[in-house]
């Protein structure tokens, strides 16, 4: 006994020390941790853009911060929820689509505009712009300066509309055909204005929705398509039709932001500069493989001509007033949008001018 307690004597120090040197090396391993969350898998390009976030993020600033990944939903599964986290501080950063912000942040919805942005190109150059700080603006004034608009990502290409019944080379095409939506009211109005009806139908569940018939289409990306596996419940038919790009809205946690040195803000923007860099180019490798096995599975792609595509604009235009007459914020983001994509564009002709 006598023995125990002179070895208990002995070791008890060693253990204080060892204790308070291994809080000493955690707490000098990352002065800041960051919880970053996404409701997605590691096929998408949410998390592609992660990871690089994250890498880069560790890397550049010598250990200081440290960045832990949450793919899926064990952090949150809901948008309202998940920006709730941000908002408090039990989440740091949170990506979500628009669809997802818009019950907290409805202006966000002007991502899914139809047919505003044409291409990759002045899409990628609006999502650089003064755009993306005016929204963020807004979003920090409507969560009491609570959650920062870091940067506006893809996620999944180009939203286009694919159905199980037929082709559809013009808006008429669309008429009576059930179209799944988000809950989002934007979208709905979308499907409405041109002819079709908007079903609402969590995403989970649009697989067996396909099957059963509950609905008849959806706007979704090819990426989406395919790793869901749409085609397997007859989902055969996709028009590029390309109404709107797909935003992916990347939120932080602005105190976080703010308590951080000036030098770690310069690494943290950085980081979200190449996060977005990686999901611009994400989705244009994986679409490659995603058309090639949709049509090799027997997919009908259709092409529509000019004239079809400004059909579909003009029967999608009554939606602009909608947007901007109903939601809170929408003329001012709007206005925005629309000066940045004619700069985008002004700026892609001056650079044609030099180059053709």
């Amino acid at each position: 006994m006598e023995e125990r307690l002179y070895i208990e004597k002995l070791i008890k120090p060693f253990c204080v020390v060892l204790l308070v040197l291994g809080f000493s090396l955690s707490a000098s391993a990352a002065d800041y941790n960051l919880r970053l969350t996404a409701n997605s898998n590691d096929q998408d390009e949410d998390y592609d853009g992660a990871v690089v976030f994250k890498n880069y993020v560790e890397a550049a600033s010598n250990g200081a911060v440290s960045v832990e990944l949450f793919i899926g939903t064990q952090l949150c599964s809901k948008g309202a929820e998940c920006l709730q986290g941000v908002a408090d501080g039990s989440i740091d950063i949170y990506i979500s689509t628009s669809g997802g912000a818009a019950g907290v942040f409805p202006y966000v919805q002007v991502l899914d505009l139809p047919y505003l942005m044409a291409d990759d190109r002045v899409a990628e150059d609006v999502l650089q712009s003064d755009f993306v700080r005016t929204m963020r603006k807004m979003a920090l004034a409507d969560s009491n300066n609570a959650i920062r608009l870091m940067t506006i990502g893809n996620t999944g290409g180009w939203r286009n509309f694919a159905n199980t019944k037929r082709q559809i080379a013009e808006p008429s095409d669309m008429n009576g055909l059930k179209i799944r939506t988000v809950v989002a009211d934007l979208p709905q109005e979308l499907v409405k204005a041109l002819g079709a009806s908007p079903t609402p139908i969590p995403w989970p569940e649009l697989f067996t929705s396909f099957q059963t018939g509950v609905v008849e289409g959806s706007k979704n990306g090819i990426t989406d398509i395919m790793n869901m596996k749409f085609p397997d419940a007859g989902l055969q038919y996709v028009t590029l039709d390309g109404h709107a790009y797909m935003g992916a809205l990347w939120w932080m946690n602005n105190a976080k932001y703010d308590g951080m040195p000036k030098e770690l803000k310069k690494v943290i923007t950085d980081g979200f500069y190449a996060l977005q860099q990686a999901t611009f180019a994400s989705p244009k490798r994986k679409s490659i493989k995603a058309y090639e096995d949709f049509v090799a599975g027997g997919g009908n792609l259709y092409v529509p001509t000019p004239d079809q595509k400004a059909m579909f604009k003009e029967a999608a235009t009554p939606v602009y007033g909608w947007f901007k007459d109903n939601v809170k914020g929408g003329s001012e983001i709007f206005d925005a949008l629309t000066s940045a994509v004619a700069d985008a564009e002004s700026s892609m002709s001056d650079a044609y001018s030099k180059d053709l």
